[in-house]
């Protein structure tokens, strides 16, 4: 690796990398669709700084290389690294852990000692291209023991690390075998970020709990190995999306138009009803289906008026509970869309595939009530993108009380989604809104999600990184 490569200002270290392998694209890379790369890519390309992340291929071997203006490592991972530390520590044990057990955790000590492994290999490749003082951003789960791994190899850097997903109450966390690892691991950054208060509060009860650490405030006292006491700050910061991209987007002639095709393609119903989640236990599409079918069923609902669009995203398709879950969305579609369908129009629109942004953004469009009914959830920037397309100031939104969003999005229709009664109420009130209450909410909602977009989300972290370095 070059001298050149080892004098990054700034350094990103996520799971994947910020491109995806592509043979269609120049250079065989193209950049990767998402909020975090959209927040992160013109900070990287203004620092100079560099990105470390896996290249999403097992047993791909790359040196780093350039892209758009952005120095890429490539950290390679096995098909075992793959099997053990992403599909199984990160995604059979950590997820559904912090995800209020929605599925029970796996807890195998050969899947955490390939997670230990696989957290090392990113901090050495972190530390080896960072320049003397330099500021690591760390991303997510699975990347927990990253920060204190970088502190040992790398003393002089400035480590932030944020917490995508929910961080959960401690009586839940305390289950974890190796939970006091996982807490020191974090505590090597300077600064740890969660999505909301309550994330951030859970993670301090927790050092408190395990370790015995003051924690006031959000200001944890770390003790070192040569008598002194850091602080590490603890706290919330609510990610969001590129909103005016968004809004740019749902401007254009041809997505306006996309969007008039979509709803003629579904016989022009009186109300389309939308869902979209990656396919995962923890989004409550089953709640969802159950509360439309019920709806359905009780006549207060009828598919000449009411037409459900699904899209859910394939995800994790080799977890078997997965697996058993798509099986499940599938029987429960075709048993509604049996009991409800007539020729001429259907109960549900299921699609299980992924849109690009432009597509997504004219169903957005198309849709009349948003339905978010995340059972937990770090943020769900669903609901966000779906306020930040609706240009017109119209549409509902039905959002899960269990999401970071919800902290947010005050003007939402807040709904506890296990309670399939309430959800009912909650999606006949979203049908029934009059267009002079879609739009007073609307336009509080598209405000806030406007003025607190995903570039400042970077920028208040960035600082408050920057602030540590000044107090050193």
């Amino acid at each position: 690796m070059s001298d050149t490569r080892a004098e990054a200002d700034v350094i990103v270290v996520s799971n994947r990398l910020p491109v995806d392998h592509s043979e269609d694209a120049e250079g065989g890379w193209r950049r990767s669709p998402g909020g975090l790369v959209a927040a992160l890519e013109p900070v990287l390309q203004t620092t100079g700084g560099a990105w470390v992340g896996w290249p999403g291929t097992a047993g791909l071997e790359l040196d780093p290389f350039e892209f758009d203006g952005m120095s890429l490592v490539p950290v390679m991972l096995t098909d075992d690294d793959v099997e053990l530390y992403y599909e199984g520590f990160s995604n059979d044990t950590i997820w559904p852990l912090y995800h209020d057990v929605i599925s029970p955790p796996a807890y195998h000590r050969v899947w955490w000692d390939a997670y230990v492994r696989v957290n090392e290999r990113f901090a050495r490749a972190a530390a080896s291209v960072a320049r003397e003082g330099a500021t690591v951003w760390v991303h997510d789960y699975q990347l927990q023991l990253v920060p204190k791994m970088l502190r040992d190899l790398r003393p002089d850097l400035v480590i932030g690390y944020f917490h995508h997903i929910p961080f959960p109450a401690y009586g839940l966390y305390s289950q974890l075998p190796w939970r006091r690892q996982v807490l020191d691991g974090l505590l090597g950054a300077d600064v740890i970020g969660f999505q909301r208060v309550a994330d951030a509060g859970n993670f301090a009860r927790a050092v408190r709990r395990q370790l015995g650490f003051d924690t006031k405030a959000g200001a944890i006292r770390v003790p070192a190995a040569d008598g002194r006491v850091r602080i590490a700050v603890a706290k919330a910061y609510p990610i969001s999306i590129d909103a005016a991209l968004f809004d740019e987007i749902a401007r254009r002639p041809d997505v306006q138009a996309r969007a008039v095709e979509i709803r003629e393609s579904l016989g022009n119903p009186r109300t389309v009803l939308f869902g979209v989640d990656r396919l995962d236990y923890t989004k409550g599409i089953m709640h969802r289906l159950k509360a439309y079918g019920e709806l359905l069923a009780e006549h207060r609902l009828d598919v000449a008026d009411v037409t459900l669009v699904q899209v859910a995203s394939p995800s994790r398709e080799r977890v078997a509970a997965y697996m058993q879950l798509r099986d499940e969305i599938e029987l429960t579609v075709g048993r509604i869309n049996g009991d409800h369908d007539t020729v001429g129009h259907t109960a549900i629109r299921y699609l299980h595939h992924s849109y690009p942004r432009e597509e997504m953004i004219a169903l957005y469009l198309a849709a009349d009530v948003m339905l978010v009914t995340a059972l937990r959830d770090g943020m769900n920037l669903v609901a966000k993108e779906y306020v930040a397309s609706r240009i017109d100031g119209r549409g509902a939104l039905v959002l899960s009380e269990f999401t970071g969003a919800a902290d947010e999005l005050a003007q939402a229709i807040k709904v506890n989604p296990h309670d399939i009664q309430g959800l009912k109420e909650a999606i006949i009130a979203a049908v029934q809104m009059t267009p002079a209450e879609q739009t007073r909410r609307m336009r509080a909602l598209r405000r806030r999600v406007r003025d607190h977009d995903v570039a400042g989300w970077s920028k208040r972290f960035l600082a408050d990184l920057d602030a540590v370095r000044s107090d050193r």
